[in-house]
């Protein structure tokens, strides 16, 4: 990190020195052969003849206004540069300080410690020194609100689409733009800049917290917006030269090798923090995120147009052809690389094949859109409910392509970042300026020991939980308190499942224990297992290399013939232990210390306690055995201590991704089908045990109210209350669900597009091969 801030400093010199130097100090009369060196034909033309007199370059660039302001605006932003690179040497020694005294790390053995054994020191350390005076016990989810304290925020405000991020273009249709440009200036806003919302790195502006005010203090942001976005409309034309210099020199090697780098995808910025849990770490968004990548873009690469692709083929014949000749030519006599552009032509032919290529679709692939999209549901965990059984059409691909863009579309929206930034502060975010203030002073929390915090953060199903996301009966908060697309309770999960130490609050513990247990009945439940292989998707998805065991010793393979993964794909205890000492002999095979028997001991140490509400290991292990799993290894090598934890880590993943799908691909569709048979028969009551319900937002409103002045009562949730009201449905239902039994059995319906509800069982493929 800090080599690398060094060599950042070092960059912004040589490219405003290089670029200054290209400009006035060369003579590229001689470098392109347009005038004669020293007046004569027979002298041998050299690199430093094209280069001009020290005194006639620095004359040129004394009388060049417009290079002496870029000089120094460099020069003032590169001195702000190296301040801050002083104060971070300061703070990474104040860091490394503390893993060496206060933790006993030494910086040899920091690389064989996982982010999980590092804090659980951290929470150790605490009871014994009191390194946090103003508590006593400092817990999980402090030290990630300390870490992700305005990040959190962030999070917030997409989620709550605060941002003015979104707009509606002619012929473009919905555009989402959000760069790093755009990013820094609303951090600069809020967070750290002067006259920001925060007095300091915890503490918001105590008369932000008050509401007596919030007319003046929203004009007052509205001021700061509009001078911030004046000095980005005067900086324009410095950024922008700076922005394409930068891409010049970073992008231009790149596409020469690899032209079709530019076809290739990357997850955006407002796709990262739209995908981003509250209280969710770098490493392990890009962790979840790389895992569904290559699923993303094989779903992506569904979309070729026929046409596209027969143009691209004759593209590529005609390229190919006058290439093929130029090619023969320059074998049977290397002069003709010395005519005019043959070799820009044999450059730019190569790189026009190249890009056709990419458009050309590989005839022996087999694409299944709507499994593909499950894969990648298994991974982002975030969805629009209407993408579910829609996955084929372009509508949902133009959606998805928001969050998963081209590279090449990264680019452009870089380089037209300083031009366009400016009017979406000026224009778009000072309309907000009154929402911005009702939003710091409702939705921060003062939590003790650690500051000023996002309440949002906190993940309170009852503060902030929707009941049309598991939350029904749980829930106090209005529609405006409420997190968007299950942000609240899928955030809980994750965090409950990545931190198994971590104790939630009363409400969240319930919340937690019930869909685990619901998670556990359904598979009880199931007459017979649901998991079968997908032929298809196995061709699609299967992978030779070691990464994919965990996902093929979840497929089904002998001896897991007794694996069920009920209806909501869960896993059964016994199943899970010989699946577990399954992948324990198998990563073995990877070991080169295979000849140890420390590893099965650490695994053994790991079976399952029955009758814990977790869905895999991971969860099991961890959270029923009431100690660290990974300090199993403490007495064997690191490599063997890193591959425990890398193992335990991937079983936390899959249990999240299985309970993402349960919530996603069960309660969603199953209620929508229940509302729309409640609009089928206004006659049927709902049982008293639902005193209220939400209709999601993808179904029409009833009119019907409760006496609370809802609309018609329908949940997700797990506590029982949808299902008290499903089974009083007619059996005109089947087609969404069964019930046999006293206890409810869910299948994963989907709707089509008919608008009914087939049942697809959830496979273990849809949680793409798990990277090691």
């Amino acid at each position: 990190m800090l080599l690398g801030e060094i060599f950042e400093l070092v960059q912004l010199v040589f490219v405003v020195a290089f670029t200054v130097f290209l400009a006035n100090c060369v003579d590229y009369d001689i470098l392109f052969a347009n005038k004669l060196v020293n007046h004569t034909d027979s002298a041998k033309v050299t690199l430093p003849d094209a280069f001009l007199p020290v005194d006639v370059c620095s004359a040129r660039i004394r009388d060049n206004v417009f290079v002496i302001f870029i000089l120094v605006i460099s020069g003032v932003f590169w001195l702000h540069r190296l301040v801050k690179f002083i104060y971070n040497i300061c703070c990474y020694w104040e860091i490394r300080s503390f893993y060496i005294n206060a933790l006993k790390l030494s910086m040899a053995d920091l690389p064989y410690f996982t982010w999980q054994e590092v804090q659980a020191r951290i929470v150790e350390i605490q009871k014994e020194h009191q390194i946090c005076i103003h508590k006593k016990e400092l817990t999980e989810l402090d030290i990630y609100h300390r870490i992700l304290r305005f990040k959190n925020y962030m999070v917030a405000m997409i989620n709550k689409s605060l941002l003015p991020i979104r707009s509606r273009l002619p012929f473009l249709g919905d555009v989402v733009f959000y760069t790093r440009g755009l990013k820094y200036n609303f951090e600069l806003i809020f967070f750290w800049g002067p006259s920001s919302l925060f007095e300091n790195e915890w503490s918001l502006k105590t008369e932000y917290k008050r509401g007596g005010s919030r007319l003046e203090l929203a004009d007052r942001l509205s001021s700061r917006i509009l001078w911030i976005g004046i000095a980005n409309l005067l900086l324009c034309p410095v950024i922008l030269i700076w922005q394409i210099l930068y891409a010049f020199f970073s992008y231009t090697e790149v596409i020469k090798r690899e032209p079709g780098s530019l076809g290739a995808r990357c997850w955006s910025l407002y796709g990262r923090f739209y995908l981003r849990h509250f209280n969710e770490l770098d490493h392990e968004l890009m962790s979840r995120l790389s895992k569904g990548y290559k699923a993303s873009s094989k779903y992506m690469n569904c979309f070729m147009s026929p046409l596209l692709t027969v143009v691209a083929k004759n593209v590529v014949f005609f390229a190919g052809s006058i290439l093929a000749v130029l090619i023969a030519l320059t074998i049977y006599d290397e002069d003709v690389l010395a005519v005019e552009h043959v070799l820009t032509s044999i450059t730019l032919l190569g790189v026009c094949i190249t890009v056709c290529r990419s458009f050309i679709p590989d005839k022996h692939l087999v694409f299944c859109p709507e499994q593909l999209l499950k894969v990648i549901l298994a991974h982002i965990h975030y969805m629009p409910d209407h993408w579910q059984g829609n996955a084929h059409r372009y509508e949902t691909r133009d959606e998805f392509a928001q969050l998963f863009q081209y590279k090449a579309v990264f680019i452009l929206e870089e380089l037209l970042s300083p031009v366009i930034t400016p009017f979406i502060l000026i224009f778009c975010l000072r309309r907000k300026s009154l929402e911005i203030i009702d939003f710091f002073r409702n939705f921060t929390v003062e939590v003790v020991g650690v500051g000023d915090t996002c309440s949002f953060a906190q993940m309170d199903v009852r503060q902030h939980g929707h009941p049309a996301w598991m939350s029904a009966g749980r829930t106090e908060a209005s529609i405006y308190q409420q997190a968007e697309d299950g942000k609240t309770e899928l955030s809980l999960m994750h965090f409950a499942i990545t931190n198994p130490r971590w104790q939630p609050p009363r409400e969240s513990t319930t919340f937690i224990s019930q869909l685990k247990e619901k998670v556990q009945r359904e598979a009880a439940c199931g007459q017979q297992g649901v998991l079968h292989e997908n032929h298809i998707l196995t061709s699609t998805q299967s992978e030779s290399e070691p990464h994919s065991l965990i996902a093929n010793l979840l497929a089904g393979p002998p001896p897991l013939g007794s694996l069920h993964l009920g209806r909501d794909a869960s896993v059964s205890n016994h199943a899970v232990d010989v699946g577990l000492m399954e992948g324990t002999s198998a990563l073995r095979s990877f070991s080169p210390l295979s000849g140890s028997q420390h590893l099965r001991g650490s695994f053994a140490s790991t079976r399952l306690p029955r009758g814990d509400g977790a869905a895999l290991v991971g969860g099991r292990a961890m959270a029923g055995s009431g100690a660290d799993a990974r300090t199993a290894s403490s007495g064997s090598s690191a490599w063997e201590g890193q591959l425990n934890s890398m193992v335990l880590s991937e079983y936390a993943s899959t249990e999240m991704s299985i309970h993402a799908l349960y919530i996603h691909e069960v309660w969603t569709p199953t209620m929508h089908c229940f509302v729309q048979e409640l609009h089928r028969s206004p006659r049927r009551t709902v049982p008293e045990a639902v005193p209220r319900m939400y209709v999601p937002s993808a179904v029409t409103r009833s009119s019907t109210s409760s006496s609370h002045g809802g609309s018609c009562p329908v949940t997700r949730g797990t506590g029982g209350t949808a299902t008290r009201a499903a089974r009083v449905l007619p059996t005109t239902m089947k087609d969404c669900a069964t019930f046999p039994g006293p206890t409810p059995s869910l299948v994963l319906p989907h709707p089509t597009k008919r608008g009914r509800c087939c049942t697809t069982p959830v496979s273990a493929a849809m949680v793409e091969p798990l990277s090691l």
